[in-house]
């Protein structure tokens, strides 16, 4: 049986991540399973489990929603941190607090947000998010571009490559043995044979057919305004969308306190909660941890699959 620790980075010290990594702690009662949490950050920020943390060399300087730049070396010392114990054994799973990707950008942080920087550090070529609950799994294909882009960066390689992620994770990671995945399409009902859009047949048909031929079980394109009602949600077990907000406002309407963000593709397990950095509410004790704790419940049943696997 798995005993490592399941580690938790502290995201942006000056938002809510540092309260909900606390807060999950001490709800679990510092474990899950058979897994010890560790909390990873600036051993200030999480002085009230000094003897649970790891730290980092770099400190931070900070107050509850103000974000500096200067922190940023701590964020992603945090990160680094943790992946590296990951990829050695030494922790069974990653479960991070969300960061702030405009502070990261102000200190040069040369990726869009976790997703792009865990495939760098553990050296896969490509890392796709997905968001998850008992309601839903959803990933979508283009994720944190201006929603204008979107068209262009729709590949049927894109979608097939995509697609076979998703599905080799509903395997491995949540023990789906013949896991079955939805396509929506990009335009109002599904380009509606090309009336309102020809991205359907020229692009995302041809993906899905790709995908049956290797067979999958792939469904689509799919109106995406038919998609996720409760009837709808029964024929499959993921939904692979074209752009970030197709999928994530269903998910977040659903399962907005108990989604979880995962990271598939990597060769470690990655877990984060579904929201961002909430500075408004940040230091002022209204941080809810609840997706922090379905985070690291997720990150353990993933961590565990994977062992007895």
């Amino acid at each position: 049986m798995n005993k490592a620790p399941i580690l938790i980075t502290m995201g942006e010290p000056a938002g809510i991540g540092p309260e909900v990594a606390l807060g999950a702690f001490k709800a679990l009662g510092g474990k899950i399973g058979n897994h010890p949490l560790k909390l990873v950050g600036d051993v200030g920020i999480f002085a009230a489990e000094k003897a649970a943390t790891i730290p980092t060399k770099a400190r931070v300087q900070t107050a509850p929603g103000k974000p500096s730049s200067a922190n940023a070396a701590a964020v992603t010392e945090a990160i680094e941190i943790a992946v590296a114990a990951c990829l050695a054994g030494e922790a069974a799973a990653l479960v991070t607090a969300p960061i702030h990707k405009a502070v990261l950008a102000g200190a040069g942080f040369g990726f869009p947000g976790h997703t792009e920087f865990l495939a760098s550090l553990t050296g896969v070529k490509r890392a796709v998010m997905m968001l998850a609950s008992d309601k839903l799994r959803v990933v979508p294909l283009v994720i944190h571009v201006p929603l204008a882009r979107v068209p262009s960066l729709i590949t049927s390689a894109g979608i097939e490559e995509t697609a076979e992620i998703m599905l080799a994770s509903l395997t491995r990671d949540f023990g789906i043995a013949k896991p079955r995945l939805a396509v929506a399409g990009l335009n109002p009902h599904a380009g509606e044979d090309g009336v309102l859009g020809g991205e359907e047949e020229a692009i995302i048909a041809p993906a899905v057919a790709a995908l049956k031929a290797k067979g999958f079980s792939v469904i689509g394109p799919l109106s995406a305004d038919t998609l996720f009602h409760d009837e709808a949600r029964k024929q499959y077990d993921a939904v692979l969308t074209m752009y970030h907000d197709q999928g994530l406002i269903p998910i977040k309407t659903l399962s907005f306190w108990d989604g979880v963000n995962v990271t598939l593709g990597l060769p470690i397990v990655r877990t984060s909660p579904d929201h961002g950095t909430a500075f408004d509410i940040a230091g002022q004790a209204k941080a809810d941890h609840r997706s922090m704790v379905a985070a690291i419940k997720m990150a353990a049943d993933m961590a565990d699959r994977r062992a007895a696997s």
